[in-house]
C-alpha cells in the first residue's frame, strides 16, 4: 500500500509552488507558495482538490479492514441514543435517535411515561441529512418554538419559528445567524438573536472574517428587516455578545466576551422599564462587570439578588451572590467557596432553594445538592467511578431533574431525581443498551505521569481489552487535544469499541494543560507563550505508553481535531520518530495567518497575536505549517540514520467555516512538496476532503460511519493491525 501512494501521487498534476509569495515580517522572511489556496472558490484551488482526491480515494478504497470495520461499526452504531426530557409548558421532549438514523429526532409527550409523537424530525430537512437542526428555544410558556437549521456543517445558521399546537410555520426566516441563542421575553411576542453582517453568497465556503456581531429583537409576524437592533459595538468589531433571561423574565443580561477568553463583562437591562414594556430600539444597560478580569455565568436571581459561577479570586471557581444595587467585590458573598483540589464545574437552580452542583475531579464528575439561599452542602448524589455526566436538565420551577452520564464502558444511564424529598433517591428512567458489546471484556484506568520538561503531573486515562499483554506490540490510539479551556472526560464511542475489541487496540486520553480540567490555571500554562507545554505533555503521554511497555513507536498513532490537529501536526513535526501515523482532523496548521479567516481572530485569546512581534516569536517557533523538518534523521549507534516522516491522513470538510480547510490544503501540499524528494520516505501522506461538511457539528450519521471506516482502517493499515472477530 505505501507504493501505491506515492505511485498514485507520481502523476503528471504539480500545484503551482509561488516562490514569488513572500513577506516580510519582523525582520524575518516569511515564504508562503500555498497562499492562493486560500482562495475556496478559484479554479485553481478546486483543481488541487479534485487531483489530491483523485490520489486519496483509490488508496482508501483499497484498505484492508475497511470492510470488516464498516460493518461492525455499523452493528454498534445502531443503538437507541436518548437525551433527557426538559419540560416546556405542558409538555415534555426528549432527543432520540433509532440508531442509523442521520440527524436525532424530536419528540413531544405530556408525561415523561406516556406515549410519546414526533415533534419535529431534522430528518426530512434534506435527502442526504446534511441540513442539521441547531439551536432551539421555546416562549416561556411553551407555545412558541424557535429553532436553527445548519447547512452542510457550516456554522452560518437560518432561525425558523412555529406554533407548537398546530405545528404550523411563521411566515419569516432570520438568515446570516451565528454563534447565537434564541432568548425569548417572558411575554412571548419575540426573542433576541445574535447576527453577523455577511456579504457573500457561499455561506459555508466563504473565508471572509466574522466581525462586529449584533443583538437584535424579532417580533412575531414581521420580516427580518423589522428586527430592531438592540445592541452593538462598532469600536469593538472583536467582541462576541451573549444574551439570556433572568429566571422572572424582568432582566436581560448580556455577557461580551473578547475571543474564546472565557472571562467576561456582564451588563443588564431591566426589561421592566421600557416604555409599555416594548423593546423600540437601542437598549440602555447598566454595567455590572465591567472589566475582563474573570469569568461570570448567570445561575438564576432573586429580585435584584444575582447568583453567578466565577473564577473571581478563584482559578478552580467559587459561586457567588450579586445585588445588583451595591455591585461593589466588597459586598459579593460567597456561597460556595472554591475548592482547592476540585474544578467547581457548573451550577443549575432547580426545585426553587435546590442548587445541583457539577464538580470535576481529575476529570471524573461529582454531583452534589447545595441549598441555594445559604450555598450549604446537602448531599452527595452517588455516580459510579470514572463517569462523566453528559447534561443535566430541571429549570428552578422544575420539582424533578434528570441527569445523563456515561463513560468509557457505559453508553448511557438518564436518572430522574426528585429535589423535593427528604431522602434524595435517583431513580433509573431510561438506560442505553449496545447490541454486541459487552463491558465486562474491558477495563478503564486512569494513570498520572510526568511531564518530561517540568514535571507537572498529567492525568491520563488508558481503556483497553482485559488480559492485555504489555509486550510494546499493541497498536495503541493516543487522543489529544489541550486549549481553550476544554476538558477532556469520560465518553463513549462505538469506533474504540471495534478499535479495542476487533483491531486489539489501546485507547489513551491524557488531559494535558490548556483544556479546563484543572481550572483556569491549568488553561493559562498551556495557552498563549505557554503553549509549548501542551505539546510536551502529549510527548510525554506516548512516552509513558512506550515505557510501560503498552506499545512502541512503530504501533503508536496520534489523532486530535481543530486545535487537537494542531496539537498532532507539531508533535509530528517535533518528534516524528515517536510515531508510526497521524490522524490530523480539521486542523489550525497556518499559525501565522489563522486569524484573517472567518471566526479565526477569536482565538488570539488562547494562541496570541502573530501580527505582534513578541507573540508571533513563539507562534512562529510551533507553526505546523512553518515547521516542517527539512531532513529527518535520528542517532543510531554513533551513526546518523535517515527517518521517515510519519503516516499521516489529514481529514477536512469542504464547508468548514469554522477551521477553513485552506489550513489542510497548503499543510498537505507543503509536506508533499518537502517529503517526495526524500528517498526514504515510503509512508503516505493522504487528505480527505468531505464535501457538504463542516468542523463536525450536524454531520449526517452515513457520513460519520464512512468517516471513522477509513480514519480506522488508514491507522490500521498502517500499525499492521489483524482483523479478529473475537
Amino acid at each position: 500500500m505505501f507504493s501505491l501512494f506515492w505511485a498514485l501521487y507520481n502523476t503528471k498534476y504539480e500545484p503551482r509552488r509561488d516562490t514569488k509569495s513572500i513577506e516580510y515580517k519582523f525582520n524575518r522572511i516569511l515564504s508562503d507558495p500555498y497562499r492562493w489556496l486560500e482562495d475556496p472558490d478559484s479554479p485553481e484551488t478546486q483543481c488541487f482538490v479534485h487531483e489530491m482526491n483523485k490520489i486519496s480515494k483509490p488508496y482508501l478504497e483499497k484498505l484492508l479492514l475497511k470492510d470488516s470495520f464498516k460493518t461492525r461499526f455499523t452493528e454498534l452504531y445502531n443503538y437507541g441514543k436518548y437525551g433527557c426530557p426538559f419540560r416546556r409548558g405542558d409538555f415534555y421532549y426528549y432527543f432520540y435517535n433509532t440508531g442509523l438514523q442521520n440527524q436525532s429526532v424530536v419528540y413531544q409527550q405530556n408525561d415523561v411515561k406516556g406515549d410519546s409523537t414526533v415533534f419535529i424530525d431534522p430528518n426530512g430537512f434534506s435527502k442526504d441529512g446534511t441540513i442539521a437542526l441547531g439551536g432551539i428555544g421555546f416562549s416561556k410558556d411553551g407555545s412558541k418554538f424557535a429553532y436553527s437549521v445548519s447547512e452542510s456543517g457550516s456554522d452560518w445558521q437560518v432561525i425558523k419559528i412555529m406554533d407548537v399546537a398546530t405545528k404550523e410555520m411563521y411566515g419569516e426566516e432570520l438568515a446570516r445567524v451565528k454563534f447565537s441563542g434564541i432568548i425569548w421575553t417572558h411575554d412571548h411576542k419575540g426573542f433576541f438573536y445574535c447576527q453577523y453582517p455577511q456579504n457573500k453568497d457561499a455561506i459555508g465556503t466563504s473565508t471572509e472574517t466574522n466581525k462586529n456581531m449584533k443583538l437584535y429583537y424579532h417580533y412575531l409576524n414581521t420580516p427580518q428587516d423589522k428586527d430592531i437592533l438592540c445592541l452593538d459595538f462598532p469600536d469593538q468589531e472583536k467582541w462576541f455578545i451573549g444574551a439570556y433571561i433572568s429566571h422572572d423574565g424582568r432582566y436581560l443580561l448580556i455577557s461580551i466576551h473578547e475571543g474564546t477568553n472565557p472571562n467576561s463583562q456582564v451588563f443588564y437591562v431591566d426589561l421592566e422599564l421600557l416604555p409599555d414594556g416594548k423593546v423600540t430600539g437601542r437598549l440602555n444597560y447598566v454595567k455590572l462587570i465591567d472589566n475582563f478580569d474573570a469569568m461570570y455565568d448567570y445561575v438564576t436571581n432573586d429580585g435584584r439578588d444575582f447568583t453567578f459561577l466565577t473564577t473571581y479570586k478563584a482559578p478552580m471557581q467559587k459561586l457567588i451572590r450579586i445585588n445588583i444595587d451595591n455591585p461593589q467585590p466588597d459586598n459579593w458573598i460567597t456561597l460556595i467557596p472554591e475548592d482547592d483540589k476540585d474544578l467547581l464545574d457548573c451550577v443549575i437552580c432547580s426545585a426553587d432553594t435546590k442548587l445541583v452542583v457539577h464538580y470535576l475531579r481529575h476529570a471524573r464528575s461529582v454531583l452534589y445538592i447545595h441549598d441555594l439561599n445559604t450555598g450549604d452542602r446537602l448531599s452527595e448524589i452517588q455516580l459510579p467511578d470514572c463517569v462523566s455526566i453528559d447534561s443535566i436538565t430541571g429549570r428552578r420551577e422544575d420539582n424533578v431533574i434528570y441527569y445523563k452520564f456515561s463513560s468509557f464502558l457505559t453508553p448511557g444511564k438518564i436518572f430522574s431525581l426528585d429535589l423535593t424529598e427528604l431522602n434524595l433517591t435517583p431513580v433509573l428512567f431510561r438506560e442505553l443498551k449496545v447490541t454486541g458489546f459487552d463491558e465486562t471484556q474491558f477495563e478503564a484506568k486512569q494513570v498520572f505521569y510526568e511531564s518530561e520538561k517540568d514535571r507537572t503531573r498529567i492525568p491520563m486515562f488508558i481503556i483497553h481489552k482485559k488480559g492485555l499483554v504489555l509486550d510494546g506490540n499493541n497498536p495503541t490510539l493516543l487522543y489529544g487535544y489541550g486549549g481553550f479551556n476544554i476538558s477532556l472526560t469520560p465518553y463513549f464511542s462505538p469506533s474504540r469499541v471495534v478499535w479495542m475489541q476487533n483491531m486489539g487496540g489501546v485507547f489513551a486520553l491524557p488531559n494535558i494543560r490548556g483544556g479546563g480540567e484543572y481550572g483556569e490555571n491549568w488553561h493559562k500554562s498551556g495557552n498563549l507563550e505557554n503553549k509549548q507545554n501542551v505539546f510536551d505533555d502529549f510527548i510525554s503521554a506516548a512516552q509513558y505508553l512506550i515505557c510501560h511497555s503498552y506499545t512502541s513507536p512503530d504501533k503508536l498513532c496520534v489523532s486530535g481535531g481543530s486545535n487537537g490537529g494542531l496539537l498532532v501536526a507539531v508533535c509530528a513535526n517535533q518528534r516524528p520518530e515517536l510515531f508510526k501515523c497521524i490522524h490530523c482532523a480539521v486542523g489550525v496548521l497556518d499559525m501565522l495567518r489563522f486569524h484573517k479567516f472567518t471566526i479565526g481572530h477569536a482565538w488570539i485569546a488562547d494562541y496570541g497575536d502573530p501580527d505582534k512581534e513578541d507573540e508571533f516569536d513563539y507562534i512562529h517557533k510551533y507553526s505546523p505549517l512553518h515547521n516542517i523538518p527539512d531532513i529527518i534523521e535520528k542517532m543510531d549507534h554513533g551513526r546518523t540514520m535517515p527517518l521517515q516522516y510519519p503516516s499521516m491522513l489529514l481529514t477536512t470538510g469542504d464547508h468548514d467555516d469554522r477551521v477553513s480547510p485552506l489550513h489542510s490544503l497548503k499543510f498537505y501540499a507543503e509536506l508533499n512538496h518537502k517529503l517526495r524528494s526524500l528517498p526514504q520516505q515510503k509512508n503516505p501522506i493522504l487528505i480527505r476532503i468531505e464535501t457538504k461538511a463542516g468542523h463536525g457539528f450536524g454531520k449526517p450519521t452515513e457520513k460519520v460511519i464512512q468517516e471513522y471506516t477509513e480514519v480506522f482502517s488508514f491507522i490500521g493499515e498502517q500499525l499492521n493491525v489483524v482483523w479478529s472477530n473475537n
